[in-house]
C-alpha cells in the first residue's frame, strides 16, 4: 500500500516524487534556489546602498577600493545565478515565459552595470582614462540598484504564481484519482488506483508543507496545518472504509461511511486551495474569521477613537456594531450545554453594554456642543466603563467556551462510548449501537463516519475488515480529542497571561555544539514512572515562570534588552515545565537537553546585559545588583557543566539535576528582574 502523506508542518521540497509533464521535484527545488539567491542578493544591494552614500571627499585606501570592487562582482555573480534559475522556471512554464524572461534580462543588465560602475581599478591610473565609476556616476548605480530590486521582485512574484499553480494542479490530480476510487468495483482495481492516490497525496503533502512553512500569517499557517492533518488522517480512514465497502457491497452503512470520508477530504482540499489562492469559493466572504473576539476588539477601538475625534464615528454605526456583536453571543446563550450561571452572566453583561453605550452617546452629544473640562472627564469615564464591560464580557465568553470544551473532554476522557461502540459492534447488538450512537451524536453532530462504521460492524460482526475500519475511525477520534485537550490548555494559558507571544525559543532549538556527548543520551520519551517523578519537579518551575512573566509585564519598555532576555528564558522555562507534564514542543530527552543548553546561554546573555546596566548606578545600588548577578552566573555555568558531563546510563539523574538547576536559575531571575525594574525606576 502507498505511504500516507507526511504530517502537517513537514514535507521536504527536494524529494523526487510524482510524474507527469512537469517535474514537481525540480520546480520545488527552483523555489528553494530562488529564495536562496534572493537572500544573497538583498544584503549585497544593501552594501551597494552604503557605497552610494559614501562621502566624495573621503580618502579611499586600497583596501576600500578592493572591497567596493568585490561587492560589485559578488552582486553580478549572484544575479547571474538568479537569472539562470529564473530562465529555468520560464522554460517550465510557457504561459509566464515572456514575463519572466523580460524581468531576467533587466536583472542581468542591472548586475552588469553595477559590476562596471564598481570596477575602481582605473582610479590608480591617470584621470585621462575617463572610465566612469561609482565615484563619478552615483545616479547610474542608483538606477541600476532600483532596476535590480524591481526585476528580482517581479521574478519572485511570478515564481510564486508557479508554486500556486503546482499546488492547484496537484490538488486536481488528487481529486481526479478520488473520483476513480469512488467508482471502483473490484479489490484489485482498488489496490492499483489507491497506490497511485497515495503517491499523489505524498506529492501534495510536500508541496503544501513547503507552502505552509513560507506563510507569514499565523492563522493561515494554522488552518493549513489543520487541513493537511485532516487529509493525513483521512487517507488511512479512506483505505479501510473503501476495503469494507468492497467486502460488503450491499451494506448501506458501509457506503455511507466511505462517502463521509470522501466529503471530508474534499472540504480539506478546498480549504488548502482557499488559503493558497487567498480567495473563497464562489466569491464568498470569510465570515468564520470575524470572531466575537475580533468584534469586541474592533468595537473597543472605535469607542476609544472618540477621545481624539468626536466625529470619527456616527452613533448609528456604533449601535449597529454592538447589536451585531451581541447577536453573535446568542451562539453561547442559546447553546443547550451552556450552564445557567454563564448564560445569566452573559445576558447581564450584554444588557449593561447597551445601557453604557446609551450613556456614552448622551455624553458624546454634549461633548460636541460644549467643550469643557468636566464634560471631557465625563466622556473619558464613560469610555472606560464600556471598555471595562467589554473586557468582562470577553472573559465570560472565554470561560464559557473553555468550560464547554472541558466538559466534552471530560465526557470522552476514558473513551467509554467508543469502547462501548466497538463492543456492541462485535456482539451485533443493534439496540446498544443506537443508544451509544445517540450519546456520541449529542456531543458532535459530524461523527456520522464513526457511527456508520459501527453500524457496519454490527451488521457484520464477524468481518475483520469492518472491525479494523471501526478501530481506525476510533483512533482518529481519540487523536482529535487529545489534540483538543492540548489546544485548550494552551489557549487558557495564553488567555490567563501564563504565556505571552510566541517567541523563537518555544520551538525546538538548534542541535548542541557538543553533539558527541549527546549521542549517549536517551532519545526516548520519559516512561510513566519517570514522568511522574519529573512532574513534581516541574510544578515549581511553572509557578516561577508565572512570577517572571508578572515581573516582565511591569516594564514600560518591553524592548529593553534585559526584558527580552528575561522573556526568552521564561518562554524556554515554560516549555521545560510542559515537558514535565508530558506536553509541549519538547518530546524527548534529547529535545530537553537542547533547550537547556540554549536556556543557560540566554542566562549568561542576561547577566551580561544586567552587568552593563549596573554601570549606570550609584555605588550602593550597584553593589546590591552585583550580588544578585554573582548568584545567577554560577548557576548558569553549573547547568552547562551538568549538560556536558556524560552520565552514560543515568539519564534520568542528569535530567533531574538539570531541571532542579533551571528552577534555581528562574528563582534568581525573578529577583533579578524585580530589582532591575526598581533601580531603573529610581534612575
Amino acid at each position: 500500500m502507498a505511504a500516507s502523506p507526511s504530517p502537517a508542518g513537514g514535507g521536504g521540497a527536494g524529494a523526487a516524487h510524482g510524474s507527469g509533464p512537469s517535474s514537481f521535484a525540480f520546480d520545488s527545488g527552483l523555489e528553494i534556489k530562488t529564495r536562496s539567491v534572493e537572500q544573497t542578493l538583498l544584503p549585497l544591494v544593501s552594501q551597494i546602498t552604503t557605497l552610494i552614500n559614501h562621502k566624495d571627499n573621503t580618502k579611499k585606501s586600497d583596501k576600500t577600493l578592493q572591497a567596493i570592487q568585490r561587492v560589485g562582482q559578488a552582486v553580478n555573480l549572484a544575479v547571474g545565478r538568479f537569472v539562470k534559475v529564473g530562465e529555468a522556471i520560464a522554460n517550465e512554464n510557457w504561459d509566464l515565459k515572456e514575463e519572466i524572461n523580460i524581468a531576467c534580462i533587466e536583472a542581468k543588465q542591472a548586475g552588469e552595470t553595477i559590476a562596471a560602475l564598481t570596477d575602481v581599478s582605473s582610479l590608480n591610473r591617470p584621470e585621462s582614462d575617463g572610465q566612469i565609476t561609482i565615484f563619478t556616476d552615483k545616479t547610474g548605480v542608483i538606477k541600476a540598484a532600483r532596476l535590480l530590486l524591481s526585476s528580482v521582485t517581479r521574478v519572485l512574484l511570478l515564481a510564486d504564481r508557479v508554486v500556486i499553480k503546482q499546488i492547484i494542479r496537484s490538488r486536481n490530480k488528487v481529486l481526479a484519482t478520488m473520483e476513480r476510487l469512488e467508482k471502483v468495483n473490484s479489490f484489485q482495481e482498488f489496490v492499483q488506483i489507491f497506490s497511485q492516490f497515495g503517491n499523489e497525496m505524498v506529492e501534495f503533502a510536500h508541496l503544501t508543507g513547503d507552502r505552509q512553512n513560507d506563510l507569514k500569517d499565523e492563522k493561515k499557517k494554522a488552518k493549513m496545518a489543520a487541513a493537511r492533518s485532516v487529509l493525513e488522517k483521512c487517507t488511512m480512514m479512506l483505505l479501510t472504509a473503501s476495503k469494507t465497502c468492497l467486502r460488503h457491497p450491499n451494506c448501506e452503512s458501509a457506503h455511507k461511511n466511505k462517502e463521509g470520508v470522501f466529503d471530508r477530504m474534499k472540504v480539506a482540499l478546498d480549504k488548502v486551495i482557499e488559503i493558497v489562492t487567498e480567495c473563497k469559493p464562489n466569491g464568498e466572504s470569510d465570515i468564520s474569521s470575524i470572531s466575537v473576539f475580533t468584534g469586541i476588539k474592533e468595537f473597543k477601538m472605535n469607542i476609544e477613537t472618540l477621545r481624539e475625534n468626536l466625529c470619527f464615528q456616527s452613533k448609528e454605526t456604533l449601535s449597529a456594531m454592538l447589536e451585531a456583536l451581541l447577536e453573535r453571543m446568542e451562539d453561547f446563550t442559546d447553546c443547550a450545554y451552556t450552564s445557567h450561571e454563564h448564560r445569566e452572566r452573559i445576558l447581564e453583561l450584554s444588557a449593561q453594554a447597551r445601557m453604557e453605550l446609551q450613556q456614552l452617546v448622551s455624553v458624546w452629544i454634549q461633548a460636541q456642543s460644549r467643550k469643557t473640562k468636566s464634560i471631557a472627564e465625563e466622556l473619558e469615564l464613560t469610555i472606560l466603563k464600556i471598555s471595562h464591560n467589554l473586557n468582562e464580557l470577553k472573559k465570560e465568553l472565554h470561560s464559557t467556551a473553555a468550560q464547554l470544551a472541558a466538559d466534552l473532554l471530560k465526557y470522552h476522557a476514558d473513551h467509554v462510548v467508543l469502547k462501548a461502540l466497538k463492543l456492541t459492534g462485535v456482539e451485533g447488538n443493534l439496540e446498544g449501537l443506537a443508544e451509544y450512537a445517540c450519546k456520541l451524536s449529542e456531543q458532535k453532530e459530524r461523527l456520522v463516519e464513526i457511527i456508520s462504521a459501527a453500524e457496519t460492524l454490527t451488521l457484520h460482526p464477524s468481518s475483520k475488515i469492518a472491525k479494523e475500519n471501526l478501530d481506525v475511525f476510533c483512533e482518529a477520534w481519540e487523536s482529535q480529542i487529545s489534540d483538543m485537550s492540548t489546544l485548550l490548555r494552551e489557549i487558557n494559558d495564553v488567555f490567563e497571561g501564563r504565556r505571552g507571544e510566541k517567541y523563537g525559543y518555544l520551538s525546538l532549538p538548534k542541535p548542541m555544539k557538543n553533539s558527541a556527548n549527546l549521542r549517549s543520551l536517551k532519545a526516548d520519551k520519559p516512561d510513566s514512572e519517570e514522568q511522574a517523578k519529573i512532574a513534581k519537579l516541574g510544578l515549581r518551575l511553572g509557578l516561577l515562570t508565572s512570577d517572571a512573566n508578572c515581573e516582565i509585564e511591569k516594564w514600560e519598555d518591553q524592548e529593553n534588552e534585559m526584558v527580552l532576555y528575561g522573556r526568552n528564558m521564561s518562554s524556554m522555562a515554560y516549555s521545560l515545565y510542559l515537558f514535565t507534564r508530558g506536553e509541549g514542543p519538547l518530546k524527548t530527552y534529547q529535545d530537553l537537553i537542547h533547550q537547556l543548553e540554549v536556556f543557560a546561554e540566554e542566562g549568561l546573555k542576561l547577566a551580561s546585559s544586567v552587568q552593563a546596566f549596573s554601570q549606570q548606578l550609584k555605588d550602593d545600588d550597584k553593589l546590591m545588583l552585583l550580588l544578585e548577578i554573582n548568584k545567577f552566573v554560577p548557576l548558569c555555568h553549573q547547568l552547562q557543566t551538568i549538560i556536558k558531563t556524560p552520565l552514560q546510563n543515568q539519564v534520568f539523574l542528569k535530567v533531574d539535576k538539570c531541571i532542579t538547576k533551571a528552577r534555581s536559575m528562574m528563582a534568581v531571575l525573578v529577583q533579578l528582574l524585580s530589582l532591575c525594574y526598581k533601580l531603573l525606576k529610581k534612575l
